[in-house]
């Protein structure tokens, strides 16, 4: 395993073909201040430069998973609110990233899953939640409103009443509750999340990185498109991965001949 140097705020190690990324500012809850943004940034710039991992894990140290931004940075500009305009560009655009990887990202969530920790889970591809885990968003609550994309996100993943319900009333839900609104995979109890996370990832490992590369970003790229244009582009893809990645011939290989595939 190598566990990267030079983070204050967060872990980041690398056991190929998983990465693992720990929030860890556990006295704060991890929350997000600019400090753990730029480090985020960097440690994904590290992940990217990894081609053989096959999943990135995200997860937070202590008694939370993440309470969301650090309210004591917010209150010390907020004499002047535009300074905070290139902390919320920063968030953002680590969520962007995350959802750009081209690796499954992995949010495991126990404890407090609040605000922008939930818009940092939202960006994430799969959430395996602790039953108990206590996601939501809470800025109505204080008389404030999301930046980190919960607005956006968050309809397009339970729909717009469901996420009009927890933005204005501030409500949290269970571990439990969000595998039932579909905004986690599932939930475990917290002493199972582990062993259940083994058990995803063991799944991923015989893969080949290539195709789930292709898989997630032919999601991504199609979301927002007409329903016509994304198959049109998920064509294209699929071609151009025949015929030019040595994968797809040893999957085909390894089904005529009744083994596992090498990849």
């Amino acid at each position: 395993m190598d566990t990267q140097d030079g983070f204050k705020t967060i872990k980041l190690s690398i056991a190929a073909p998983v990465a693992t990324l720990t929030l860890a500012r556990p006295d704060a809850l991890n929350a997000l201040d600019p400090a753990m943004a730029r480090e985020l940034h960097d440690a994904l710039s590290r992940v990217e430069a990894t081609p053989s991992l096959k999943a990135l894990i995200i997860r937070g140290e202590g008694r939370a998973f993440c309470a969301g931004a650090d309210l004591r940075y917010v209150e010390s500009v907020m004499k002047e609110p535009r300074k905070l305009k290139p902390f919320i560009e920063l968030l953002n655009g680590l969520f962007f990233r995350l959802e750009a990887l081209p690796l499954p990202v992995i949010a495991v969530v126990h404890g407090f899953c609040l605000a922008g920790g939930l818009e940092l889970a939202l960006a994430c591809d799969l959430i395996l939640a602790a039953d108990d885990a206590q996601m939501g968003d809470q800025h109505a609550n204080f008389g404030l409103m999301p930046g980190g994309g919960a607005t956006q996100r968050l309809p397009r993943k339970v729909g717009y009443q469901r996420a009009m319900d927890l933005m204005l009333t501030g409500r949290r839900l269970s571990g439990a509750e969000a595998a039932g609104w579909g905004l986690a995979l599932r939930a475990d109890p917290a002493d199972k999340l582990d062993s259940e996370l083994q058990a995803l990832l063991d799944q991923l490992r015989p893969k080949s990185a290539e195709s789930l590369r292709r898989i997630k970003t032919a999601v991504h790229h199609g979301l927002d498109l007409p329903l016509k244009d994304g198959v049109v582009q998920e064509i294209e893809s699929f071609v151009d991965y025949l015929s030019s990645h040595p994968d797809p011939a040893e999957g085909i290989q390894a089904f005529k001949e009744r083994r596992q595939p090498r990849f």
